[in-house]
């Protein structure tokens, strides 16, 4: 038995060894920092959004909304249980349908635009076809509330993140598990898969303070990421898929270069003193659109580290923000029961 211990304790030397070696080896290459090599890029004169259309639900607050591919339907959950899609130009309520419980914590349009997902305190994630509004079909289940959904490459495949720390991977049409994806030692509070083609790739965020990359074909993590002194409310990917940013409840900002395997810059203020709900990049990927829960939303300029813009309108937390896909308006979601589209 004592011979069992010594080769363990000298295989956690090793490996203590090793880690030191590589975090030395990574100092070298480290010879500049993102701020020092975006430090000449030209500053961002002047952002002027304004409010262009404002959507109002019933005395209920809006939990999340995704924006269509065709760029001017939205569709967006409320805590009373009802799942609406809107045509945000006309200002027009196109299908609904309602949860059987409230909070419908999550929502996403399929990449065709036909279909819608959902889930929340069911501990279910369901689908309805638009053009048929009610009708709705099961997909996943949980053993605890469904938080973050997100469609994988076609209406096929749905990924879902849950508070029972736990992601998953599901066959729409059989409406049957497909992969489980498990690592976090708390509630999973966001997936976002990855923009890029041939990356297979999604990321996480929890209640654990980590952000977490994983592999849709072999349901194994591959890299995770550390700093958040608070809860992990939200991960989005950079638009080449190279980077994610995350916000969390430390009233910050990360963004970590999956390349470099670390963290690059950190967006913050001084007077910026709540947590972060809920963000997106823009088009270009140059500006981050960050809503708050003190009923703002910032906008930080990703190569400066500095925020360019702040967005005043609502009268409650923010709890969703949404970058149209060909990045021309940006779609903000309250507690104050309404979503306001700005351009």
């Amino acid at each position: 038995m004592a011979a069992v211990d010594g080769d363990a304790s000298a295989i956690r030397e090793e490996t203590r060894q090793l880690r030191l070696r590589l975090e030395d080896e990574r100092k070298k290459l480290n010879d500049s920092t993102f701020l020092g090599i975006t430090n000449k890029a030209d500053p961002i004169q002047s952002l002027s959004l304004k409010v262009r259309k404002t959507l109002k639900t019933h005395q209920s607050k809006v939990l999340h909304v995704d924006w269509c591919q065709d760029r001017h339907r939205l569709v967006c959950s409320t805590q009373d249980g009802e799942v609406a899609v809107w045509d945000a130009f006309t200002q027009t309520k196109e299908a609904s349908c309602s949860s059987p419980s409230t909070w419908v914590l999550a929502c996403a349009f399929g990449p065709s635009g036909e279909v819608v997902a959902y889930g929340g305190l069911d501990n279910k994630c369901s689908i309805f076809q638009v053009a048929r509004g009610s009708k709705r079909q099961q997909i996943a289940l949980h053993t605890s509330y469904v938080s973050s959904c997100a469609f994988v490459g076609s209406d096929q495949q749905l990924l879902t993140g849950s508070g029972d720390n736990t992601c998953a991977l599901w066959d729409v049409e059989t409406a049957s598990l497909e992969s489980s994806f498990r690592g976090h030692t708390a509630e999973v509070t966001s997936v976002c898969v990855s923009p890029a083609d041939c990356s297979h790739t999604f990321a996480s965020g929890s209640f654990d303070g980590t952000v977490k990359l994983w592999d849709l074909r072999t349901s194994k993590m591959v890299q995770e990421f550390k700093g958040h002194a608070g809860d992990v409310n939200v991960v989005r990917y950079f638009p080449s898929g190279d980077a994610i940013a995350s916000g969390s409840d430390d009233a910050t900002i990360r963004m970590f270069d999956l390349r470099a395997d670390r963290q690059v810059s950190i967006y913050t203020k001084e007077s910026v003193l709540f947590g972060c709900t809920s963000l997106d990049f823009s088009f270009s990927g140059r500006l981050i659109f960050a809503g708050y829960n003190d009923y703002t939303a910032n906008v930080w300029d990703t190569l400066k580290g500095e925020r360019v813009a702040q967005l005043f309108g609502h009268e409650n937390r923010i709890s969703s923000i949404r970058v149209t896909p060909d990045g021309c308006a940006v779609a903000t979601a309250s507690w104050d029961s309404t979503i306001k589209v700005w351009a």
